[in-house]
């Protein structure tokens, strides 16, 4: 199957036939392009990861309850967070193509249609959070002051929902379009208002009410409503890239909306698949009792600094790699796809050697507690050494998305994260350690990035 195959065949989308290669491009100005997009989208999920800590230390110093309860409410919102990238990542790609193809009014359009389903879509997301958060979140099994902890934070953050998904719209088509830098600053000035608004409200500082754990939820949903109204700030008045706006833009028009969710959904259902994975970790980890439950979250927390580089440079990939489709240009997808995954792996393997060296002292910023250390620490040094191969999924998966097949990563990346889950359950049997759980995922790297690349290279005929 060739790359004119795996594009959507509808009559709006962009599909150009690519019948001859243009001249590789320089390696240097390559990697220019490349790190000019990847950069700021790593600062973005820097700023996005350095709130999550910041949250989680001044959750922490409610108790580990609180700690414990709020994780798995987070666990719950990244679930809805994967379901609304079915728009973002449709977006991105299409308008990335139309971009390619110099057709400004197509990728326009595509904008639009995306923000407005978007605000569509996630109504009745919010309103199933705010009825079902407590029978939800009692899934987990924990015990029951922390189930009442994750289901008032849940109930909370449900509000948040149509916000966060013209959030995450307007970042993804910002990208598209070629622009990085602009999602990067939206979100850091979301961010600092976050950390202010739930400082404030947690503690009951700066005049505002002392509201516990509720306060880190409501400082999140003031932080996503603004920075939901930056948003369509930039993208109706300010974009020199991209703007969204004329007769017609807030109409809903089916087509364009299922073209978008053709290419969206299975990326979407592969972050739902791959989050639920991790989900399926935590009745595991509950089981090793509550120190390592809120040892595993500060994990996650530490090691989300590993993932991203390897997020901006598939962040960056995508874009690249639907410009250069939609420009007609294969060989230098080839050339932006080699570039990211070199460097990805650089990145991303040096920080596993800093987290192997300095585990303990990662996980001390978060709790002072010495078994919660010794658990967490060990536990870090395991996962760090199969960040080299997440580095290769995170940009190879990119790439395919870029020339339109999200279906592959998809599969590939579902079925390895669960058979981790299945592995991870078989090895807590023999050493009941939070280590264990995460040792699964070196044996299930390897075959990730070797299928995907085979697939890659069959696509783009290298």
């Amino acid at each position: 199957m060739t790359i004119p195959d795996i594009v959507p065949s509808t009559a709006d989308a962009v599909t150009p036939a690519i019948v001859s290669e243009s001249a590789a491009r320089p390696s240097s100005p390559l990697r220019r392009r490349v790190m000019g997009l990847a950069l700021p989208a790593i600062g973005e999920n820097l700023l996005h990861t350095v709130l999550g800590i910041a949250d989680t230390i001044l959750v922490a110093g409610i108790g580990i309850v609180a700690l414990a309860g709020v994780g798995t409410a987070l666990n719950v919102l990244f679930i809805v967070m994967a379901a609304l990238s079915s728009l973002s990542v449709g977006a991105s790609v299409l308008v990335a193509q139309a971009i390619g193809a110099g057709n400004t009014v197509r990728a326009s359009h595509v904008a639009g249609q995306s923000l407005l389903w978007g605000i569509v879509l996630s109504l009745p997301i919010t309103l199933a959070g705010l009825i079902f958060a407590t029978p939800v979140v009692a899934l987990y099994g924990m015990a029951p002051d922390a189930t009442a902890v994750a289901a008032e934070y849940l109930t909370i953050s449900a509000a948040s929902i149509p916000a966060l998904a013209l959030m995450l719209i307007g970042g993804s088509v910002l990208r598209g379009a070629g622009d990085s830098r602009t999602p990067m600053l939206v979100t850091a000035l979301a961010n600092v208002l976050n950390l202010i608004a739930s400082w404030g409200l947690i503690y009951g500082h700066l005049g505002m009410p002392a509201l516990g754990v509720a306060g880190s939820a409501w400082g999140t949903l003031i932080a996503r409503v603004v920075g939901a109204a930056l948003f369509l700030f930039i993208l109706l008045q300010v974009s020199t890239r991209i703007r969204v706006g004329g007769p017609g833009t807030w109409r809903p028009r089916w087509r364009t909306a299922r073209e978008v969710v053709w290419l969206g959904a299975p990326a979407a259902l592969e972050e739902i698949i791959i989050i639920t994975s991790f989900a399926a970790l935590t009745p595991i980890v509950v089981g090793l009792g509550t120190v390592a439950l809120a040892a595993h979250r500060v994990v996650l927390n530490v090691l989300s600094l590993s993932f991203m580089p390897g997020i901006g440079f598939s962040l960056a990939t995508t874009a690249l790699v639907g410009q250069a489709v939609g420009a007609g240009r294969i060989d230098e997808a080839r050339a932006v796809t080699n570039v990211a995954t070199r460097w990805a792996i650089i990145w991303m393997g040096g920080l596993g050697v800093l987290f192997i060296l300095f585990a303990p002292q990662m996980v001390g910023i978060f709790s002072g507690d010495p078994q919660l250390i010794a658990i967490g620490a060990t536990a870090v040094q395991v996962v760090a050494l199969a960040q080299p191969l997440w580095a290769g999924t995170f940009v190879i998966g990119g790439a395919l998305r870029g020339i339109g097949d999200t279906r592959t990563p998809m599969v590939v990346s579902g079925i390895l994260g669960w058979a981790a889950v299945g592995i991870a359950f078989l090895l807590v049997s023999i050493w009941p350690a939070l280590w264990a759980v995460w040792l699964a995922y070196i044996f299930t790297g390897l075959p990730e990035i070797g299928a995907l690349w085979r697939v890659w290279r069959r696509k783009v005929r290298c």
